[in-house]
């Protein structure tokens, strides 16, 4: 099996930065067929939503309250995606979760990393 973990969350004033990393591991062979790479959120008291994706060749894919703040990027060698945060809002505070998606459909999901952005 594959096990997905998130680190770099924490506290942070607004208008600062964060960077998340994620790093997939186990069966190398269920890894190498990963295509999808992402980071989402889930803020308390609302559903989990995309904030970036990225592609094993690269094509990026960001929700429109992050496009211009945030990066996403990827590692291909090492299995790890990260999530550079820069000008962070109060409105960003939220769990970030890591998830690693291979075809047809199946998810792999980390267990969350706290983002707290202090106003």
């Amino acid at each position: 099996q594959v096990q997905v973990v998130e680190s770099g969350g924490g506290l942070v004033q607004a208008g600062g930065s964060l960077r998340l990393a994620c790093v997939a591991s186990g069966n190398i062979f269920i890894i190498n067929t990963i295509n999808t790479m992402g980071w989402y959120r889930q803020a308390p008291g609302k559903q989990r939503d995309l904030v970036a994706l990225i592609t094993s060749d690269g094509t990026t894919n960001y929700a429109d309250s992050v496009k211009g703040r945030f990066t996403i990027s990827r590692d291909n060698a090492k299995n790890k995606v990260y999530l550079q945060m820069n000008s962070l809002k109060a409105e960003d505070t939220a769990v970030y979760y890591c998830n690693a998606a291979r075809p047809p459909s199946v998810d792999y999901w980390g267990k969350g990393t706290l983002v707290t952005v202090s106003s």
